[in-house]
C-alpha cells in the first residue's frame, strides 16, 4: 500500500480526498498547515506529496524547498487554485511531477497518481522504460540519452493517448521553445518513434 501525505488547510477537502483515496487503497496521512505537514515528513516514510501552495500557515512551495534542502525527493504533485504561471514553474524547478488546479473531480486526481505511481515500468513497442532506474531500452539494448530527452520521453510514455502541451512541458523543464524542437527531433531519430505536433495544442506519442 502507497503512503500519501496531503496538505491541504480547508478540512472538509481533506477529508474528502482522504477519504476517496483510501477507497482507492492507498494510506493517507492528512495535515491541515505546514506545520504538521513538516513534523508527518519527518516522522514517516511516504510515496507522494499532496501540497496545497497557498495556505494561511505558509507556502507548499516553501515547504517543498525545504524538504530538497533536507534531501528528501519524494515525488510531489501541487493542489491549487491559483492561475500565476511564476508559481507553477517554481513548482517544477523545485521537482513536482504534475498539479491539479481547484476545483477538480477527486477521480481526475486518482488517474494522475495512478499514472505517476503505479507504472515502474513503461512500454511502448520496441521501448521499455523503468522510472526507477531510469534504464531505457530499444530492442532490448540500453539507450542513453540526455537528461532533458529523458524526462520529455517519460511525460510521453506516462500520458501515452494525450495531448501533452507545450506549455507543460517547458514549465516542467525550464526549457526554451527552441530547446523543446530540438530534443524532439533527436528522439524521433534515435528512438525511430514518431511524436506528433497537434498545431496549438501540444504534441502526443504516436499511437501503436
Amino acid at each position: 500500500m502507497m503512503n500519501i501525505l496531503l496538505l491541504e488547510d480547508d478540512y472538509t477537502l481533506s477529508q474528502t480526498l482522504a477519504i476517496f483515496l483510501q477507497k482507492a487503497h492507498y494510506r493517507v496521512d492528512c495535515a491541515l498547515t505546514i506545520q504538521e505537514a513538516e513534523e508527518l515528513s519527518f516522522a514517516n516514510s511516504y510515496d507522494l506529496y499532496l501540497f496545497d501552495i497557498n495556505l494561511p500557515s505558509g507556502s507548499g512551495l516553501e515547504l517543498l524547498s525545504w524538504l530538497r534542502k533536507a534531501q528528501d525527493d519524494t515525488d510531489v504533485i501541487f493542489i491549487t487554485a491559483l492561475q500565476d504561471m511564476h508559481s507553477m514553474a517554481q513548482g517544477f524547478k523545485l521537482g513536482a511531477i504534475d498539479y491539479i488546479k481547484k476545483p477538480f473531480n477527486p477521480q481526475e486526481l486518482l488517474i494522475r497518481i495512478k499514472a505517476k505511481l503505479d507504472k515502474p515500468l513503461l512500454i511502448h513497442g520496441n521501448l521499455t522504460y523503468h522510472r526507477e532506474s531510469k534504464i531505457l531500452k530499444l530492442n532490448n539494448q540500453i539507450v542513453d540519452l540526455g537528461t532533458i530527452q529523458l524526462k520529455i520521453l517519460e511525460k510521453f510514455l506516462l500520458r501515452r493517448n494525450e495531448i501533452v502541451s507545450k506549455d507543460d512541458i517547458l514549465l516542467d523543464l525550464n526549457i526554451s521553445d527552441v530547446a523543446l524542437r530540438v530534443a524532439i527531433t533527436k528522439l524521433k531519430q534515435k528512438l525511430n518513434i514518431e511524436i506528433i505536433n497537434i498545431r496549438g495544442k501540444g504534441y502526443m506519442l504516436e499511437k501503436l
